[in-house]
């Protein structure tokens, strides 16, 4: 004897419930796919208009001519495609230094004139004659060191005091400790 078993599948309705929340978030998928593909392409760009620029000011370094104030545009192909580039070179305070400042952007960037740069990037020109380096030391200078009498006698420099004396230099001497009456 058998019993009948009644065997109950999805409904129409259901299925189409089923595949509407599938088409939903296939679609949220797609969106975030798209978004990201987007975002990795203009960071592409980005950074690339960033090269384009610090090769522009790469360039006018080693032209070895000092580059004229004002502002100049120039087009220049990288990486496959043809790049716009802004250029404004300004003087500083410093007599004989200069401010260079280069925008990039593709030449295909659907944007205005003066906006839509995609990387502006700000070097210096020139070298301030006069003005204090300060990435060199003055060796020549004497300087006199906390406990000694005169310039060159104090621990480490050459007699005249003019640099450093070549080979390593003992260690300063230690004072002794005395012992106190009493004491074991």
């Amino acid at each position: 004897m058998s019993v009948g078993r009644h065997v109950r599948g999805f409904t129409l309705l259901e299925v189409l419930v089923a595949l509407a929340v599938v088409v939903l978030g296939m679609a949220a998928v797609l969106g975030a796919l798209t978004s990201s593909a987007d975002t990795v392409a203009y960071l592409r760009d980005k950074t690339f208009a960033n090269w384009v620029a610090l090769n522009q000011i790469a360039q006018v370094r080693l032209s070895g001519q000092t580059p004229q104030n004002g502002k100049s545009d120039g087009d220049v192909d990288f990486a496959g495609r043809k790049w716009h580039w802004h250029q404004e070179v300004t003087a500083l305070q410093l007599p004989g230094m200069l401010r260079i400042e280069v925008s990039a952007r593709p030449t295909d960037a659907a944007t205005d004139s003066d906006r839509g740069w995609y990387a502006t990037v700000s070097g210096i020109y020139g070298d301030a004659v006069g003005a204090p380096r300060g990435d060199s030391p003055n060796w020549g200078a004497q300087t006199l060191l906390p406990g000694s009498a005169s310039p060159g006698t104090a621990p480490g420099l050459a007699p005249g005091g003019t640099g450093p004396t070549p080979g390593p230099q003992p260690p300063p001497a230690q004072p002794t400790p005395t012992p106190t009456p009493g004491t074991g």
